[in-house]
């Protein structure tokens, strides 16, 4: 009895599908649209390729950095034994531009104290005096509760190297 009425319904609806054969509506709205002139496209327009600058001058200063002031360079003064040490193992922080960086805490441990710092990229890194950070060869020659501060060498412009302070103080966090 099932299969009679499973057979029925079936055969019904394959013949529901093919009573109504008329689709002239469908063919009058195909034929008005092929009637309609067609449309021109504007060709793709052509973009010169992009060449970009390579920046090979490693010695030279950066371009998106300070100029070092001659009031920095008469206090700081250049003296002839400055240079960095290019043999010396790079430490992690001095990837990022000193800009980039920020301190954002301390740690103290034995006596030791750590400052906290935001490399900018969500990473939080801890140092203390000895430690190296910035493009410039940055050392860190002291390190307070509130404050880092670092020592760069930098080129001077004329083939030497002076020595420039930077100082890192603690980012307050606004609460609010």
């Amino acid at each position: 009895m099932i299969r009679y009425i499973v057979l029925a319904v079936t055969l019904l609806m394959v013949s529901g599908c093919s009573l109504n054969t008329d689709y002239s509506d469908l063919r009058e709205r195909m034929a008005e649209v092929e009637r309609r002139p067609r449309g021109q496209m504007e060709p793709i327009p052509t973009f010169t390729p992009y060449s970009p600058y390579v920046y090979s001058t490693a010695a030279r200063r950066s371009p998106f950095v300070r100029p070092v002031l001659e009031s920095e360079q008469r206090l700081v003064g250049r003296k002839l034994d400055i240079a960095p040490d290019m043999n010396r193992q790079r430490e992690l922080l001095e990837r990022v531009n000193f800009d980039a960086l920020s301190m954002v805490g301390t740690l103290s441990r034995d006596g030791q104290l750590w400052a906290l710092i935001d490399d900018g990229a969500g990473g939080i890194h801890r140092i203390t005096v000895g430690n190296y950070m910035g493009k410039n060869h940055g050392r860190v020659v002291n390190a307070t509760a509130s404050q880092v501060d670092v020592l760069e060498i930098v080129p001077d412009g004329t083939g030497g190297w002076i020595e420039r302070p930077r100082a890192l103080t603690l980012k307050e966090r606004d609460n609010g």
